[in-house]
């Protein structure tokens, strides 16, 4: 009986000025269980891997073409770069060439080209600045796959941190917390934690918004008017969800215990916490699409890019969840 092929994942090299072409070569440094293909210009790959001092061989692919994975040979879909680029040096006209990247993936996890993707870091500030309106992976890929509810999972061990409100300035935070929206969240988040992650029974804790969440109504009445009526209607369709707490202690061993992951309201009322606790080594995996997505938990390090220093340990933990997340 012939083996099964292992799993096609494709990975996106992400901004070319930063560190994302950088961790690809790393990344390819060493053996892997899957067929790993790179979406990248094959001339700046070849180019950054002269920068670092890696003999790393590139070869150029179809989909269909890719063979298994060897360490230090780069199977290579190729993706023209719209300018040339310099490490550590922003070109708004390779925003396009950014924004192909993400789609042509995409494209080929919903067609079932690809088994999953898995994206090396991007500069939201030149895609905007090239004049098209951008937040983030997330939001950008759940528009892609038609999904009004991605959600976002930062996971660094056993640490997981989901988001209710992704990228929206925080003065804005407050009127974008909806009871309906936090129980779609809180129904995405479950249903990922056992598909994707393999939890067969999740236990969801929520944060508060306020201080002390809420103090009773004394430091805001979103807990009470919002977050606790989304946890109730939850809680009535079977879910294991628990709070709001208050986020200063909601970290602790004590709480922690108690919960397989932690949905907080907004993008630096969690995330610091994790990052703190498992930088370099966290994923993102965005909870919602019709495909697995993971991703690294930084950004683009322009002052490193081209210079050895860069740390692949986050990309390589994106893929190695990526291939946990297909195993599942």
């Amino acid at each position: 009986m012939t083996a099964a092929p292992a799993p096609l994942v494709v990975v996106t090299s992400g901004e070319p000025a930063g560190i994302g072409p950088d961790l690809c070569l790393l990344l390819a440094e060493r053996e892997w269980p899957a067929r790993l293909v790179f979406l990248a210009d094959p001339t700046l790959l070849a180019d950054r891997a002269r920068q670092l001092g890696l003999h790393s061989s590139l070869t150029v692919v179809t989909p269909t073409g890719v063979g298994p994975h060897q360490p230090r040979q780069l199977q290579i879909l190729p993706v023209p770069l719209a300018a040339p680029c310099t490490a550590g040096h922003l070109d708004v006209r390779n925003a396009s060439y950014v924004l192909e990247l993400l789609r042509i993936a995409a494209s080929g996890c919903l067609d079932g080209t690809f088994a999953a993707m898995v994206t090396a870091p991007l500069q939201k500030s030149v895609i905007n600045d090239a004049g098209v309106p951008f937040r983030g992976h997330t939001e950008f890929l759940a528009a892609l796959a038609g999904i009004p509810r991605p959600v976002m999972l930062l996971v660094a061990d056993t640490l997981r941190v989901a988001l209710a409100t992704t990228h929206v300035p925080l003065q804005a935070v407050a009127g974008a917390i909806r009871t309906t929206d936090l129980v779609d969240t809180l129904r995405v988040l479950s249903h990922g934690l056992r598909a994707q992650l393999g939890i067969p029974s999740p236990r969801i804790a929520v944060l508060g918004l306020n201080p002390h969440a809420g103090e009773s109504g004394h430091l805001g009445r979103e807990e009470l008017d919002i977050i606790t009526p989304a946890i109730l209607r939850a809680q009535a369709e079977g879910l294991r969800v628990h709070g709001p707490l208050p986020a200063d202690t909601a970290f602790t061993p004590h709480h922690l215990k108690d919960a397989d992951a932690v949905l907080a309201m907004y993008h630096d009322q969690g995330l610091p916490v994790l990052k703190y606790a498992g930088f370099g080594r966290a994923v993102n995996i965005t909870l919602g699409l019709p495909f697995i997505r993971t991703s690294v938990d930084h950004g683009t390090a322009l002052d490193l890019a081209g210079t050895g220093q860069a740390d692949p340990s986050s990309l390589m933990a994106a893929v190695e969840l990526a291939l946990r997340c297909i195993r599942t």
